[in-house]
C-alpha cells in the first residue's frame, strides 16, 4: 500500500487495507473532450438550474449549486441539498464533509475531479432543513438530465436523505445499503452510503462507509466486465 493511500484510509478511520489483485484495480478516468453540441446541452441546463423558480428555494437561496465534475464520469455522486457553505460557494460539497468525501473518494481510486458530483436539489432549503417533497419533485429533473447526459456506470447516493429521495421510500439506510438499487430512465445502478457530516458526527461508522465503497468498487468492476462481454460478443 502506498503511504498516499494509507493516508487516505486513515482519514476515514480504516487502518488495515489489503489492496487488489495486480490489473484490478480500476485506472482513474481521463477527462474527454466535450462535443459542441453536448457542451451546449450543459450550458443550457445550468441556465435553466439558475433561472429555476419552481419551488419557491429562489427566495432565499444566494445562488444555486449546479454540479462539479467530470462530465465523462463512471460515478455520480448524489448528496442531499446545499448547506450555507454550498450556497455561498456555489459547489457541493466543501467544508470538512467535502473533505471527507474527499478522502472516501481516493480511498475508492476515484479522486473528486474523476467523479461527477450533485444534489437532489440546486439550492439550499432555509436552515438546513430536510427538503420538501415538493421541492424534490420539481427539481429531480434537473438531475435526471444530468444522469442522461454524463451516463455513469453508476450513481452513490450519499446520506439518508438523498437515498431515500432517489428512491422514493422511507427504508433506513441501514437496510437501503449492501445492495444495488435502480434510478430514472436508464435504471442507471445505485448504491447507498453514509453521509460524511455523518461520519464526523459518528465516527464509529466509518468502517461500514468503507466496506460500501468496497462494495462499489466490485460493483464497477463486474460492470464493466459485462459490457466488455457484451461488446466481444
Amino acid at each position: 500500500m502506498s503511504a498516499q493511500r494509507e493516508q487516505y484510509l486513515r482519514a476515514l478511520g480504516i487502518d488495515i487495507w489489503t489492496p487488489r489483485q495486480a490489473g484490478q484495480a480500476a485506472p482513474a478516468a481521463a477527462v474527454a473532450p466535450t462535443p459542441a453540441s453536448e457542451a451546449a446541452a450543459w450550458a443550457e441546463l445550468q441556465a435553466q438550474v439558475s433561472a429555476c423558480e419552481r419551488c419557491g428555494l429562489e427566495k432565499t437561496r444566494t445562488q444555486t449549486v449546479f454540479g462539479v465534475g467530470n462530465r465523462r464520469a463512471e460515478i455520480l455522486v448524489i448528496g442531499e441539498a446545499p448547506g450555507a457553505e454550498e450556497d455561498r460557494q456555489g459547489e457541493p460539497f466543501v467544508g470538512r464533509a467535502g473533505q471527507l468525501l474527499n478522502s472516501m473518494l481516493r480511498a475508492l481510486g476515484h479522486p473528486r475531479d474523476t467523479v461527477y458530483i450533485a444534489n437532489v436539489l440546486k439550492c439550499r432549503p432555509p436552515g438546513n432543513r430536510d427538503p420538501s417533497p415538493q421541492e424534490v419533485s420539481c427539481c429531480l429533473p434537473y438531475l435526471q438530465r444530468q444522469i442522461d447526459l454524463i451516463g455513469p456506470r453508476l450513481l452513490l447516493a450519499v446520506g439518508r436523505i438523498a437515498a431515500q429521495n432517489l428512491l422514493a421510500t422511507d427504508t433506513p439506510i441501514g437496510r437501503l445499503r449492501g445492495s444495488v438499487h435502480r434510478f430514472g430512465r436508464q435504471a442507471t445502478p445505485l448504491i447507498v452510503t453514509y453521509h460524511p457530516a455523518y461520519l464526523l458526527r459518528s465516527p464509529g461508522e466509518k468502517r461500514k462507509a468503507w466496506h460500501d465503497l468496497k462494495f462499489v468498487r466490485g460493483e464497477l468492476a463486474r460492470l464493466r466486465q459485462t459490457e466488455s462481454g457484451a461488446l466481444k460478443a
